[in-house]
């Protein structure tokens, strides 16, 4: 064997990473425009679930201060948000870790309690990062499929949990990408389960229910995840936080980065925080637009909307193909979702946006209604 050959051998990457699957995140405004000949200020984006008003004007001021903190290191236990956090959530900041996103929350979680082969059961569709990231310990992922309307299939998933003895259970609610609520009984009937259940609340404030958060003091098995992106418009600094029973809050303190949320980050969140009569009355004009959505687009013949409870509209694509719908809106400058994976390939889904955005959609959607005859 040469040196080469064997400088290679010593080089090989995990086989499970080799034969992963690339996960697909939605492209920058910058990259659309090139790729759709566009300027940015005529293409409508609605295939990320941001929030279209951006942050309040609290956190714009600032992001436009940080005079003498971007050169400092960043206090590495978020003491003055999670206090600020406490607050908001109505639990202890002692149960509050702050994270890069919640993106990154979902990993050290993942890194808590999972070693290659333990299994964690998914039930998809739902937020891709669940399955990404389990794959990135080795977990023995476990997927319980949702039932048509995107329920949980709560019998199959109590079966899965035994079979596998399954560690960690992930859920969303409102599931991304339906928008579908879990109710407080399904949710305690899996919390009987002898596994750890990761609540994602991503979207909570978009649902008009209570958070789950508070049940976490009390219930040693219950993790629940939040996030600025979404009812804050913090999207593009990743800026998330979880809820922890205090037993594992020692261990996470151990495992996560030093330095992990940034100072811009962490600035904006504190100031949307103290911003929330603004931020709030944003949430609002996005759920009526999230129902004006709804009426809509049940008008068109070729979709059926699920009813949401976020700041999304969900729609099964009758008559033609859901992708060549997404290409044809792209085509007139409006983006929206489209996912090539089973349970989801006649579906499309719609972020809701500003008023003026929902009536470029809808023009878009009547283009393609006359160019098609559907």
């Amino acid at each position: 064997m040469t040196e080469i050959q064997q400088t290679r051998e010593k080089v090989r990457i995990r086989p499970d990473i080799a034969a992963m699957e690339h996960y697909t995140p939605t492209a920058s405004l910058e990259v659309f425009s090139e790729r759709l000949g566009r300027p940015i200020n005529e293409i409508v984006k609605l295939d990320a679930n941001e929030n279209p008003y951006g942050p309040s004007a609290g956190a714009l001021a600032a992001l436009a201060d940080l005079r003498g903190v971007v050169n400092i290191y960043p206090d590495p236990e978020s003491r003055k948000l999670r206090a600020l956090l406490q607050d908001y959530v109505g639990v202890s900041a002692g149960h509050i870790l702050v994270g890069a996103g919640a993106d990154e929350l979902i990993d050290l979680i993942l890194r808590l309690f999972i070693a290659p082969g333990d299994g964690v059961i998914n039930c998809p569709p739902t937020f891709g990062m669940y399955e990404f990231d389990a794959a990135l310990v080795g977990a023995q992922m476990i997927a319980v499929p949702r039932r048509a309307d995107f329920s949980l299939d709560v019998p199959a998933i109590e079966a899965a949990a035994h079979e596998h003895d399954a560690r960690l259970l992930f859920l969303c609610s409102p599931n991304n990408p339906d928008g579908g609520l879990i109710a407080p009984d399904v949710l305690d009937r899996l919390l009987a389960l002898p596994l750890v259940v990761v609540l994602d609340e991503a979207y909570a404030e978009f649902s008009g229910t209570a958070s789950f958060a508070v049940r976490v003091p009390h219930t040693p098995n219950l993790i629940v995840l939040r996030t600025f992106s979404k009812w804050a418009g913090l999207a593009g600094l990743r800026a998330g936080y979880g809820i922890f029973p205090l037993d594992l809050m020692a261990h996470l303190w151990k495992i996560k980065q030093p330095y992990n949320l940034n100072v811009a980050a962490d600035a904006a969140a504190r100031a949307s925080l103290q911003d929330l009569p603004a931020l709030q009355a944003n949430v609002q004009r996005i759920i009526s637009e999230r129902e004006r959505l709804e009426r809509e687009l049940a008008a068109f013949p070729f979709l059926q909307p699920y009813p949401s409870r976020s700041n999304f509209v969900l729609c099964r694509v009758e008559g033609l193909a859901a992708a060549d719908l997404r290409t044809a809106l792209e085509a007139e400058g409006v983006l929206v979702r489209y996912y090539n994976k089973p349970g989801l390939r006649d579906h499309i889904r719609i972020s809701a946006g500003t008023p003026q955005q929902t009536d470029a959609l809808l023009a878009a959607l009547r283009k393609v209604l006359a160019d098609h005859q559907v």
